[in-house]
């Protein structure tokens, strides 16, 4: 369904640059069915030659398009919502906000209590097709939900959730993946320290956590059920592991997904 749909991405930061990659990585989507705009998109003209509209009016780019996607920082919606309002058609536009912390009731108190609007969480891996998107929305239907969710599983896959989960699915599913790159940088300093050059170090990481995540996603596996079929009786697996409980590891991850949320919650 997405093939036939016109997107704007109205402040393409990061993220929104990297929603744009993975639509353009679909062999069904049209490129000039894309507008992305930013402040100054002098990073983004790139893009032009893939054939995406880019530019600075989000006006233009809200009147030709279907669904509106913000990308800008939370401080900024209300304001590019004020500034797009005269171009939205509550019975035409769907609005979907990428921004953390930033509530539906928010969003309704600029735009018209009937237009369709969506939060959703994507994450960077979305330039690779390998996001996870987290998904809530009002005024919205089965056709629609299916639309949305179909632009997100372009890019990955996409989950329904309820609202008041949403900054919790910003921890684990966008915050998240620092964490683990964190884990995966720590693992290669462990590497070349007991004789890896880097790039190897690498390769073998990379490789491993990759494996680790499909094992996980193939076989329905909790972690346990995978960590006993690689620890034996006084081996060097066990070792590590129980080196790194009593150096805190586990306590450190919760302590830091704990944190991240109540960053979001105070703000």
């Amino acid at each position: 369904m997405i093939q036939n749909k016109k997107i704007a991405i109205i402040g393409c930061g990061n993220l929104g640059t990297s929603i744009a990659n993975g639509l353009l990585e679909q062999a069904d989507f049209l490129a000039q069915n894309l507008h992305i705009t930013k402040r100054n998109p002098s990073n983004l003209l790139y893009l032009q030659d893939k054939g995406v509209r880019v530019h600075s009016d989000n006006l233009i780019a809200t009147k030709e398009s279907d669904i509106i996607i913000l990308g800008v920082k939370p401080y900024n919606v209300a304001t590019i919502l004020k500034e797009i309002k005269p171009a939205l058609d509550k019975d035409h536009h769907t609005i979907i906000s990428l921004a953390t912390g930033i509530t539906l009731d928010e969003m309704y108190a600029v735009v018209d209590p009937e237009m369709v609007v969506y939060r959703a969480m994507p994450n960077i891996a979305a330039d690779i097709n390998e996001s996870i998107t987290c998904i809530c929305g009002r005024n919205n239907d089965i056709i629609k939900d299916e639309v949305v969710k179909n632009l997100f599983n372009s890019i990955g896959f996409s989950i329904t959730i309820d609202e008041s989960l949403m900054e919790a699915a910003t921890v684990l599913g966008a915050c998240g993946i620092a964490y683990v790159l964190r884990f995966m940088r720590a693992m290669i300093q462990g590497g070349i320290q007991i004789g890896f050059d880097a790039k190897t170090a690498s390769q073998i990481v990379n490789q491993t956590v990759k494996g680790a995540a499909e094992l996980m996603i193939q076989k329905n596996m909790h972690p346990e059920e995978a960590i006993d079929k690689v620890t034996t009786p006084k081996g060097c697996t066990i070792v590590g592991l129980n080196e790194m409980e009593h150096q805190g590891f586990s306590s450190a991850m919760v302590r830091g997904v704990l944190a991240s949320y109540q960053k979001i919650a105070k703000d």
